[in-house]
């Protein structure tokens, strides 16, 4: 039986399953998980960034609103075992604000609805600056990420997450059968958070519930598969993206070598480092202004990871390197940062270099 296991000191083999305590009120249980989202033992592990509590959509309030790293946002919902409203209602409820926020753009949600409250109340401007200061390490970049959480927007792609003291039977029934049916929308967490009291210590223990009626065995059956999500590997230098893209050919391979190789130049400035990202369907390496936490320009792999692009990061440009931007823009059909990708060439890359250059100050 899980749970917190406690021996008295009296006997060494006897052990005695603790009590948890109970929570005062959903307020409480609330309280805990806004401020201490990591506890979440979620699918895939993420880092979640809070967005708000007490989110206004709709007609409705969603107990707590959060995003991934990724850009997927994540709907939390917190009920105590002894409501009511723990057998059902949480699903419907949680499902109501999934439904809302499909379709909405990223504008709307961050100035229009009340996450923007949220957002000054944290002294930030927008999501991506909440998700790069919960510490990502710069390597959230503005273009890559709102586009990300703009198509999760779009097609309804959402976590939820619903945090009890326990779970009713009826409710692990119906969020089992949800979660072998939406196979591709949505991520259903159901997790249980206990508190004990041991030796004038509180301990959390917080737990992910085993769905008795596994997406898995009602995939098989219907000939079908319920895809893994995984959290983007990060690591710093340019080595696993390179390793990632070496299956391209010919041309191809030849233009991604190019890249790295200008990637590690520039990474040779005052204050510039690489950061190689690899996710499930795009590779990206990405020249970081360290002061930034993010670069002017992002080199990705499309298309299986055969095709190189570079995108850039309008804001960053207009921060740091505004004099270059005209260069820049120059040598491409269509103003940088408006998820059009960059033109590769010669030509580009020297603009590029004195681009970063001008950014780092590495001129003067």
């Amino acid at each position: 039986m899980a749970g917190i296991w406690i021996n008295s000191g009296t006997d060494e083999t006897r052990w005695t399953l603790g009590a948890p305590r109970p929570f005062p009120d959903e307020k409480t249980l609330h309280g805990l998980i806004a401020e201490n989202p990591q506890l979440l033992p979620l699918a895939g592990s993420p880092q979640l960034t809070v967005l708000g509590s007490e989110v206004q959509l709709g007609t409705g309030y969603a107990d707590i609103l959060a995003v991934e790293p990724s850009g997927r946002p994540a709907i939390i919902e917190v009920k105590l075992a002894y409501n009511q409203e723990a057998r059902s209602a949480i699903v419907s409820q949680a499902l109501y604000y999934a439904a809302f926020l499909q379709g909405l753009t990223v504008e709307n949600l961050e100035q229009k609805f009340a996450v923007s409250d949220h957002l000054e109340t944290a002294g930030h401007k927008s999501i991506l600056e909440a998700v790069q200061a919960n510490g990502q390490d710069g390597i959230v970049d503005a273009d890559s990420f709102t586009n990300s959480l703009q198509g999760f927007l779009d097609r309804g792609e959402l976590r939820l997450v619903l945090v009890l003291d326990g779970v009713p039977d009826e409710l692990a029934r119906i969020v089992s059968y949800l979660d072998a049916m939406t196979i591709q929308a949505l991520t259903i967490d159901l997790i249980t958070v206990s508190v004990y009291d041991v030796n004038d210590t509180q301990v959390v223990l917080p737990q992910r519930v085993v769905l008795a009626l596994n997406a898995e065995k009602t995939c098989a059956e219907s000939g079908g598969s319920k895809p893994t999500t995984q959290e983007p590997v990060r690591s710093k230098g340019s080595q696993a993206f390179r390793d990632a893209t070496t299956h391209a050919s010919g041309e191809d391979r030849d233009t991604f070598e190019k890249l790295i190789v200008w990637a590690e130049q520039i990474a040779e400035l005052p204050d510039v480092h690489l950061v190689s990202t690899i996710g499930e369907t795009r590779v990206t390496l990405n020249p970081t202004l360290s002061t930034e936490g993010v670069g002017l320009v992002t080199i990705s792999a499309y298309d299986n990871n055969q095709k190189p692009v570079i995108y850039g990061n309008r804001s960053v440009f207009e921060r740091r390197a505004p004099k270059s931007l005209a260069d820049v823009e120059q040598s491409t059909p269509d103003k940088i940062g408006q998820g059009t990708w960059i033109p590769i060439s010669d030509d580009i890359l020297d603009a590029l270099t004195a681009a970063y250059r001008e950014a780092t100050g590495a001129d003067h």
